[in-house]
């Protein structure tokens, strides 16, 4: 059943084999009579249906091999299955429910299915029968298709179906894992994603503010490229706009040789504040500021040079940051767009969507109260225009099936409006190209307000990470690690402790709240917090290591041993382990990243709960020796931090091998 798909896709490509077979066959016959006219066309035509015959060929091994190595999501293969039970039981029912949830508690099975009320209420709307739900679940329950990883159902209460997997079903699939490592699922054609997220003003540093959307960002990309879509991740920099122009006639008055001789600009946020004082106080610098902008947008090539200084001095700022929390980003900032703004006025304006308000070129969205200005009286373009144009570029250009917006939540309303507007101009269908602004709160200090210095300004970014790694560097030498530790290890262990926590302390809350920024929170090594986890994968890596069980023999193990389950604990713990990808893909649904922070909690926590009831090395009390290995847990132990570690890499997380 779960490979319905797959299978359908397989028998269309090897009856295309047949028929490219049969052809090239058949011109090789007619090859051989002596046509010699188009015999040259002939062999051409043999080679490209060669060509194309040997490109499916491999194509259908890798996609074979592919279905074969990836973990199963096994909810959605108990969706299936139950989905065909409901379709067989209730054939004449169009789009019933279907609920399969994971069973809370192990009286009630492993996983559940309670789509029984649901169509005992359809029953009752749509064709006035009354049917109690416990029978539809028996229907439902005598249909369900041959399938191998239901062991038994039961019909619970009013009419829960309760699911218990096989046990040989999970076994084997923590078998595949081990051999063939962590695989997504297949997902079919690739799709491309458009991530916008960082996207700090240039002139301006980084502050706490972007760190939400740069770590949020981050990983969403990560997710979606292990997932096997084609990322595009782009930086929509503040590159462009009327504050270039006091900036560069504020840099031609301090730097007047700036044309020949680099600028030694060090602190641009303090250049930036000079040259706003100066622009608010001076009504001949304003002037010559604004007459800057006029030569910048002019393409002036001495005012670009000025401006591309500017920028530089600040993306090597940023840089720093983003080397330190290791995000990979493509700068295309306002600037990039800037050609194409005129265009996009000129199609609302083709379309009789603009209307002329005091002087502004306006376009109402229809559910929307404010309208989008596309130029201002000057004959100016706005941030709605940037992102009208950008938003055209990522659909029309990039050819995004999915975009995301990672910006905060106080622009909502300007998204949705900007969304609604393509979707009216008609650059996009929302059933066929997903486009979403995945919004976040704001950091919020430990008194719950605003998170700034103690004087009230923002908090640097980079001010921020540097005092992570020296909080980080305490707290391992608080426990001693700098005793037991190489210097090169404890480096390791600080960066990883430190940028780890500050990354998890953000993605592990669900990013539509605000959330409280605490040191001493994200550092504690008990809970639901990055240093908990570190130090949990760590231990579970050493268990192996200790019992000189190296990687060669975990991995012939993984080949030659069953993975018994019969205790409780180990079953839990096998059973949690493949929800991986269950977690993932509903991720990949919602976009909140806090379920996999959650998940790989509950998994290091349930291993807890396996490692103190299974005793995965046997030692002789009195001398220490090691008397058994039991060689299944440990493998159970592997393939815990095999998830982990994949875990950890979509949150952008590197843990360590000692700490």
């Amino acid at each position: 059943t779960r490979n319905y798909c797959l299978t359908t896709q397989f028998a269309f490509q090897e009856n295309e084999i047949k028929l490219l077979t049969a052809e090239i066959e058949h011109l090789k016959n007619f090859g051989c009579l002596g046509v010699s006219p188009s015999l040259a066309g002939l062999r051409d035509e043999n080679a490209k249906l060669k060509y194309r015959l040997n490109f499916l060929k491999k194509s259908l091994q890798e996609e074979r091999s592919k279905s074969t190595k990836s973990m199963i999501n096994i909810n959605s293969c108990l969706q299936e299955i139950f989905g065909a039970a409901i379709q067989a039981a209730y054939p004449d029912l169009e789009n019933p429910p279907l609920v399969v949830t994971p069973s809370q508690q192990p009286k009630f099975g492993d996983y559940q299915c309670n789509s029984a009320m649901g169509i005992s209420q359809i029953l009752l709307k749509t064709r006035e029968q009354k049917v109690i739900p416990r029978e539809i679940a028996e229907k439902i329950a005598k249909n369900i298709p041959a399938n191998e990883c239901i062991e038994k159902v039961e019909i619970a209460g009013p009419g829960f179906i309760n699911v218990h997997l096989r046990k040989d079903f999970v076994s084997k699939q923590l078998s595949s894992l081990l051999i063939n490592g962590v695989q997504p699922p297949a997902i079919g054609k690739r799709k491309k994603v458009v991530v916008d997220f960082s996207s700090p003003n240039i002139a301006k540093e980084m502050h706490v503010g972007h760190l939400r959307s740069t770590i949020i960002g981050e990983s969403m990309c990560r997710l979606f490229e292990f997932a096997g879509y084609d990322v595009l991740r782009l930086n929509h920099l503040g590159d462009w706009g009327t504050q270039f122009g006091m900036l560069i006639a504020h840099l031609q008055d301090k730097f007047p040789d700036y044309l020949t001789v680099s600028p030694p600009i060090g602190d641009l946020q303090a250049f930036y504040k000079e040259s706003k004082r100066r622009f608010d106080t001076e009504e001949e610098f304003k002037k010559r500021a604004y007459q800057c902008v006029v030569l910048l947008q002019s393409k002036n090539p001495d005012f670009i040079k000025a401006w591309n200084l500017i920028c530089d001095v600040s993306r090597r700022e940023f840089q720093k940051i983003y080397n330190c929390l290791d995000i990979t980003i493509i700068e295309r900032g306002e600037s990039f767009y800037h050609e194409m703004m005129k265009d996009i006025v000129k199609e609302f304006e083709d379309k009789g969507f603009v209307q002329v308000d005091d002087g502004r070129k306006v376009v109402f969205v229809p559910g929307f109260p404010v309208p989008l200005t596309i130029m201002k009286s000057d004959g100016g373009y706005t941030y709605d225009t940037s992102d009208l144009a950008a938003l055209k570029h990522r659909l029309c250009e990039e050819k995004g099936d999915i975009l995301i917006y990672v910006v905060d939540s106080g622009q909502s309303v300007h998204f949705q409006t900007v969304f609604a507007a393509g979707q009216m101009i008609g650059w996009y269908d929302p059933k066929v190209t997903r486009v979403a602004h995945a919004a976040f709160g704001v950091v919020l200090g430990e008194d719950k307000k605003k998170f700034k210095t103690r004087s009230g300004d923002t908090v640097r970014l980079i001010d921020l990470l540097e005092e992570g790694l020296k909080r980080a560097m305490d707290k391992l030498k608080d426990k001693e690690r700098d005793k037991v530790l190489t210097p090169e290890e404890l480096k390791a262990a600080q960066t990883s402790v430190a940028f780890g926590c500050i990354k998890y302390a953000d993605l592990s809350h669900n990013r539509l709240n605000d959330y409280v920024f605490s040191f001493d929170k994200m550092l504690d090594d008990r809970g639901n917090t990055a240093a908990y986890l570190l130090y949990a994968f760590t231990r579970i890596r050493a268990i192996a290591r200790l019992a000189n069980i190296n990687e060669q023999m975990l991995r012939k193990a993984a080949r030659e041993e069953v993975l018994i389950l019969d205790h409780e604990k180990e079953w839990k713990l096998g059973k949690c382990i493949l929800r991986f990808p269950e977690i993932l893909q509903k991720i990949l649904e919602d976009l909140l990243l806090h379920t996999l922070c959650d998940y790989l909690y509950e998994l290091a926590t349930t291993f807890t709960e396996f490692y103190d009831s299974c005793y995965c090395v046997e030692k002789d009390r009195q001398s220490g020796q090691i008397v058994k290995v039991n060689m299944w847990r440990l493998l159970l132990c592997e393939a815990t931090a095999t998830v982990m570690a994949k875990g950890f890499d979509i949150l952008g997380i590197k843990p360590v091998q000692r700490m």
